[in-house]
């Protein structure tokens, strides 16, 4: 169970990596589009956990190889954006949330149902 601190700092780290990630989404993401669906920080606030969902899905390997190279970088950008307000810039772990392709998934299985009306 995370703490009102870790929710809060969360959502902050979630914001300054959003408006990194929009200011070149070419460099982090190539030709996909990548969503930040959250991000969850251990109780001493030095590892952050990204959840990210990326379209199209078959790109998604390639996207989270190339985050994990350049994570030093990301790291360094989100350290100048907050590290007047902090005293450790946490680590960053990118972790892939398909919560979309499930519902997408599920949707379509619904959808194919072949359910007779109700008789009166």
């Amino acid at each position: 169970m995370e703490s009102k601190r870790q929710i809060k700092y969360g959502k902050q780290l979630q914001k300054d990596l959003a408006e990194i990630f929009q200011k070149d989404p070419n460099h982090y993401f190539g030709s996909s589009l990548g969503t930040i669906t959250g991000v969850s920080v251990s109780p001493d606030l030095g590892l952050a956990r990204i959840h990210l969902s990326i379209f199209p899905i078959n790109k998604t390997q390639e996207v989270f190889e190339h985050l994990n190279e350049i994570k030093s970088e990301v790291r360094l950008k989100l350290g100048k954006k907050i590290g007047s307000r902090v005293r450790i810039i946490p680590e960053l772990a990118f972790f892939h949330d398909d919560t979309e392709e499930k519902a997408s998934k599920i949707d379509n299985l619904i959808n194919k149902l072949n359910i007779p009306p109700a008789e009166e």
